[in-house]
């Protein structure tokens, strides 16, 4: 079976592909092919409330070109979702329609509990008997997790994520309920580390030439943002190799991460490389009978 998700957030589009394998009574997901595209809907979202027209046709050229991708590789079911910047766009509604009459496909726009509910079903093949702290921050929101014994105990979004600070579209109040949030929980659950999802925190624990299974440390993502916000835009792309649309939202998005452990005092945090369209995966495999998402078939 090939299973395809496109996710749609505020600062990029991912579409993955991957083959489901079974290989001893076990589900694996192995993915064959993977497109991002920084679409950036965030830019306009949380400045002017729309998604420009120039963006709109560029994202439908975009959905067409990974339509034909899915269909080359002879997909069996596919699943699309937006997030924050959808969610937030005042036009969105227009831009749904759009895509539909031209491709044929459906968008489902989800809200921050179905973003962090889909992100757990990869991210709880991570964790063991510890109390963790998840946190996933994206270009408009950031969901926060508590898991205990592997199990989920509590769960909030909030709409602030790196496109949204960087633009400084975000509040105190929110940065205010954030902490409250994370500290009330902390104290509940006694938290031991934490782990983290999206973008740049990838990108942080890759830049620390850290080991995949190994933790990073708080000193150590500190060290490395303190060396980014110490280099310009160019020495950015060119020393470090950074995307443009990753150069500048990495610190904002750090600041996020280091606020959430400071408040949760940990020290620790694992970085498994996995996000929202893992889950979608995930999702599909397990409930492509389901009316919650919307599924797509290709016959």
């Amino acid at each position: 079976m090939k299973l395809a998700a496109i996710d749609i957030g505020s600062n990029a589009v991912r579409c993955q592909i991957s083959n489901v394998l079974n290989h001893n009574g076990n589900v694996i997901f192995k993915r064959v092919e993977y497109i991002r595209y920084p679409m950036r809907f965030g830019e306009d979202v949380f400045s002017t409330g729309y998604i420009s027209e120039p963006k709109i046709q560029k994202f439908i050229k975009l959905l067409h070109a990974c339509k034909l991708l899915i269909e080359v590789h002879d997909i069996d079911h596919f699943m699309i979702c937006a997030t924050s910047a959808m969610r937030s766009s005042l036009n969105a509604p227009e831009i749904l329609e759009r895509v539909r009459e031209a491709l044929g496909i459906e968008i489902q726009v989800i809200d921050g509990v179905a973003e962090a509910d889909l992100i757990n079903k990869v991210i709880v093949n991570f964790l063991d008997e510890r109390n963790y702290l998840h946190i996933d921050v994206g270009g408009g929101s950031t969901e926060f997790n508590i898991y205990v014994n592997r199990e989920k105990m509590a769960s909030q979004s909030f709409e602030q994520g790196s496109i949204r600070h960087m633009h400084g579209v975000d509040s105190q109040e929110l940065w205010n309920s954030m902490r409250l949030w994370i500290e009330e929980n902390t104290r509940k659950y006694h938290l031991s580390r934490a782990i983290g999802t999206g973008g740049n925190i990838n990108k942080i624990f890759e830049l620390a030439g850290k080991t995949v299974g190994k933790p990073i440390f708080r000193k150590q993502i500190e060290e490395i943002v303190d060396r980014i916000a110490g280099m310009t835009m160019e020495q950015r792309l060119t020393e470090l190799m950074l995307n443009p649309d990753r150069a500048d939202v990495i610190l904002p998005a750090a600041e996020i991460y280091l606020s959430a452990m400071k408040w949760a005092k940990l020290e620790s945090m694992l970085v498994p490389a996995v996000g929202l369209k893992d889950g979608m995966i995930h999702a599909l495999y397990e409930q492509f009978h389901s009316e919650r998402f919307v599924i797509n078939s290709i016959n």
